[in-house]
């Protein structure tokens, strides 16, 4: 089963653009976790076309958004990638640079799966599990106190007695949000420290602050640190996208998280409860005007590349059985 993806262009106001000038590559930026279907895509696109191959570079979806709302013309990007939506305060930036017209496209579906050395111990998570191992503070007794667990059979007498080491992405990662959201916030409402933190604080917004003594340690590198990290430390436990995992399961073994183990069909279904949309934003004003852009974004969610059958979905993106109004908004923008 396949899940719907959504494509839709964020109408702004008050069009006021500079023309960007002639430039003959389209410039990408933008999510590591997007990065290799993008990769794919461009050398494709390079390979089947006219066009010469689109440049695509990483650095974190922040990164690539506050790249692509520096302003418009042949010094700035003309697509990021996200894994994530773009954020109000985004959009706001874009707009007082003068990028006020932006075109979002869901490309589909991926997960974010917790993954070890494969030689290791095996593990089967719950969000409350990665809490009480991850949060600054947790709940002990009724007292919110320093984080003093340094074993997972500690947090859970069910898991391993392995110390706590994890490879988590940086703030600038698109993938650290839904961590947070899915994973951490969630263990915190699940084992009632949400309520705690509520009564005796006023909030809970420190169900995701991380700790900071070594054992939550953010990379903001790409996945390609997180897997060097494991390498070198056997008892680390990394945070990756599931494609990064399913094209290296000669070192790593992923763990279950809720009792569902992590899938192309376990995502499209809805049954794995940490997946989140991968997106990425056109530059309307550039459409025309750089050579290729447009035919790049058609080409992208094309049958031949974001079908079911596709290289992206064998690489592990979740496809969209309703591709075709994806692939008739695309077409119809910049018109």
């Amino acid at each position: 089963m396949k899940t719907k993806m959504l494509t839709s262009a964020i109408a702004l106001t008050a069009l006021s653009v500079t023309a960007a000038a002639a430039r003959d590559q389209v410039q990408v930026a933008g999510s590591s976790t997007v990065l290799p279907y993008a990769t794919i895509v461009a050398e494709a696109f390079g390979e089947n076309t006219d066009f010469p191959t689109p440049v695509v570079e990483s650095g974190g979806s922040s990164a690539g958004l506050k790249k692509f709302c520096e302003g418009v013309g042949e010094g700035t990007i003309d697509v990021a990638n996200s894994s994530r939506p773009i954020r109000e305060k985004e959009i706001a930036a874009c707009a007082e640079a003068g990028v006020t017209d932006i075109l979002e496209v869901r490309i589909g579906y991926d997960g974010i799966v917790f993954a070890s050395d494969i030689n290791g111990n095996s593990f089967e998570f719950t969000p409350a599990d990665w809490y009480k191992a991850m949060a600054a503070e947790v709940v002990v007794d009724g007292a919110i106190v320093a984080n003093p667990y340094t074993m997972w059979n500690e947090v859970n007498p069910a898991l391993p007695a392995q110390e706590i080491i994890a490879f988590v992405p940086g703030t600038k990662h698109g993938t650290r949000e839904v961590f947070e959201e899915k994973v951490v916030i969630a263990g915190c409402e699940e084992t009632g420290a949400a309520a705690v933190l509520d009564a005796q604080r006023g909030d809970h917004k420190a169900c995701n602050a991380l700790r900071t003594d070594g054992r939550a340690v953010d990379i903001d590198g790409d996945y390609t640190e997180t897997l060097a990290r494991i390498e070198s430390n056997k008892n680390g436990i990394g945070v990756f996208g599931l494609s990064f995992y399913e094209n290296n399961t000669d070192k790593l073994q992923v763990a279950t998280m809720g009792g569902v183990v992590p899938s192309t069909e376990s995502i499209s279904t809805g049954e794995y409860p940490v997946s989140r949309p991968l997106f990425f934003y056109v530059k309307t004003a550039h459409i025309g005007v750089i050579p290729g852009l447009k035919e790049y974004a058609e080409f992208f969610v094309s049958d031949d590349m974001a079908g079911p059958d596709g290289p992206l979905a064998a690489y592990g993106l979740v496809s969209d059985p309703a591709l075709a109004d994806t692939q008739a908004a695309v077409s119809g923008s910049g018109m």
